[in-house]
């Protein structure tokens, strides 16, 4: 069967991005070579646009797909492209056209990056979060986000520190064949019926009996008549409940609940019945039953999400501060998802219980803590929020300024400030965006200050544009006559970085299809600067495509 043409341009795209990996990691960012490798990968992308408006690419561990049509296959371990996206989380790429050489570069120079060898702490999906490319989008799984890399590294050695020496196996081997203690066992051939009867005993013994005795234990509750006798049920029940979590029943536990709280809310009930009720509900929250319930999360057992939606139901405010416990234990990247989905759901119940976690001495908590947070969506949590800006550990930060821009609320506003002269320039990166996300004329009043600041210039070209994309979002006026008057600046002592200031302008008024801004970016697009050319001629033609 004939492959379609975007199929053929798709591959292609592959495997350009894989030798432009190994290119830009190979030469120096103004050696011809790389120059040449940058607008090779640009014309294949071109090339696809002539076809869709967009590659969505579909990632999985070894392979990579284009709509239903596998594009990319390696078993390899070594520049197997699907793998080196899909063990950092990645799960779907989707450029789209409209794409700029230089979104694309900066997104080679990201994959580019050796992160086994090089001194780099984020991941591909945080430095492709920080870039936040306009036609560059991915999907993730979060759970990555969440991990703590040194998990691994423990699991393995505790694994290495409990195995057997080789030796030992062998000697232990040897000594069997020596004992002199061996008899002969005689060996009888099952018949079917044999074979019939055994799988019925097994099937019987496997039978979960666990059902019937708390249905005879509700009975027995029924005909009871004295508060003595229906303490001593609530007892026997509590205990059925512990067994069920410690076999890893969540199902029955859920069961279990859902008749006891019938009774609870049950008016015709005796009152003494109805207290004992409530206090085995009660049980549910406690520290115990919560560490009970969280070696099921650490454990293989598939926990059905609709039982879980149902056990979380049952759960109070009470169950938060055993959570939060649970949570810095746990080990398994599924349990501690679980648990902080979980967290999530109690935490609009007393965001103050979830914020306590704020305070612990463990990053990888901190860190969990802010992103429940961040998805409680309460703004009620900022007050909370502002003093982890200044955490000692950098990937809290992060987490906490993202989350302040995404809760919008006005309190955050002077921290956020404060972080775009933080001495980390990711640190700065991510504050503008969180202003950005806010998206409040104080915020864009806030970042047109720190532009205008005269040591401003004086920044890396990449942070000075990071900026100047963020206030593209506000596409009023007053921003297109500031980023016109920088196009019109002229200097004699600082050339180089007054050209970059103006081609960071350009950059913002493309981005905001402004039309009055045609005319000096004309006069530009001859500069002899030839970043100033290049960023001229795309606003140019973003402008132009725009109308």
């Amino acid at each position: 069967m004939e492959v379609s043409e975007d199929i053929k341009s798709a591959k292609d795209i592959l495997q350009t991005i894989l030798k432009a990996r190994k290119t830009i990691r190979m030469y120096p960012e103004n050696n011809p070579i790389y120059r040449k490798t940058v607008e090779e990968s640009f014309s294949k992308f071109e090339e696809f646009f002539g076809f869709k408006e967009n590659l969505g690419l579909k990632i999985k561990q070894n392979e990579i797909f284009l709509d239903t049509e596998q594009i990319y296959f390696s078993s390899e371990k070594e520049d197997n492209l699907a793998l080196f996206f899909f063990k950092d989380g990645l799960r779907e790429l989707t450029f789209s056209r409209g794409m700029s050489q230089s979104e694309l570069e900066d997104f080679l120079r990201i994959i580019a990056l050796d992160f086994d060898r090089e001194a780099v702490d984020d991941d591909v999906v945080t430095l492709l979060w920080e870039k936040d490319f306009q036609n560059i989008k991915y999907v993730a799984d979060e759970a990555f986000l969440l991990e703590d890399e040194d998990y691994e590294a423990e699991a393995v050695k505790e694994v290495k520190s409990k195995a057997p020496e080789t030796d030992e196996v062998l000697k232990a081997y040897a000594a069997a064949f020596d004992s002199e203690d061996v008899r002969e066992v005689a060996i009888i051939n099952l018949t079917d019926k044999d074979l019939q009867a055994l799988v019925k005993e097994i099937e019987k013994d496997l039978h979960d009996k666990t059902p019937k005795i708390y249905e005879i234990l509700f009975e027995m509750l029924a005909q009871s008549e004295s508060a003595a006798e229906y303490e001593d049920i609530q007892r026997l029940l509590r205990d059925v409940f512990s067994y069920c979590v410690k076999q890893g029943n969540l199902k029955t536990v859920v069961d279990l609940m859902k008749k006891t709280k019938e009774l609870a809310d049950d008016p015709s009930a005796p009152e003494a019945m109805r207290r004992q009720m409530r206090i085995l509900l009660s049980t549910v929250n406690s520290p115990e039953s919560v560490k009970s319930v969280g070696e099921i999360f650490a454990s293989d057992v598939e926990v059905d999400e609709n039982v879980l939606a149902e056990y979380t139901g049952f759960l109070e405010k009470e169950a938060i501060s055993p959570f939060m416990s649970l949570l810095g234990e746990l080990e398994s990247i599924r349990g501690r998802k679980i648990v902080i989905n979980i967290l999530i759901q109690l935490g609009k119940k007393d965001i103050q219980a979830v914020a306590r976690g704020l305070q612990d001495q463990r990053w990888y908590l901190v860190r969990n803590i802010i992103y429940i947070l961040r998805h409680i969506g309460d703004k009620k949590a900022v007050e909370y929020l502002l003093s982890t800006a200044k955490h000692t550990d950098e990937r809290v930060r992060k987490e906490a300024i993202k989350t302040l821009g995404e809760l919008k609320s006005p309190l955050a506003l002077q921290t956020l400030k404060d972080c775009l002269n933080d001495a980390d320039q990711s640190i700065r990166k991510s504050a503008v965006k969180a202003l950005g996300n806010m998206g409040s004329e104080t915020a864009k009043r806030i970042i047109l200050e720190n532009v205008s600041d005269k040591d401003f210039g004086n920044r890396d070209f990449e942070e000075k544009r990071e900026f100047y994309e963020v206030l593209s979002h506000w596409s009023d006026a007053e921003t297109a006559d500031f980023m016109i008057k920088i196009l019109k600046k002229r200097s004699f002592f600082r050339k180089a970085k007054n050209d970059e200031d103006k081609a960071c302008a350009a950059h913002c008024l493309g981005l905001m299809g402004n039309k009055d801004s045609l005319p000096v970016l004309q006069k530009l697009r001859d500069s002899n600067n030839r970043l100033l050319r290049e960023y001229a001629a795309v606003a140019i033609k973003k402008i132009e495509n725009a109308r």
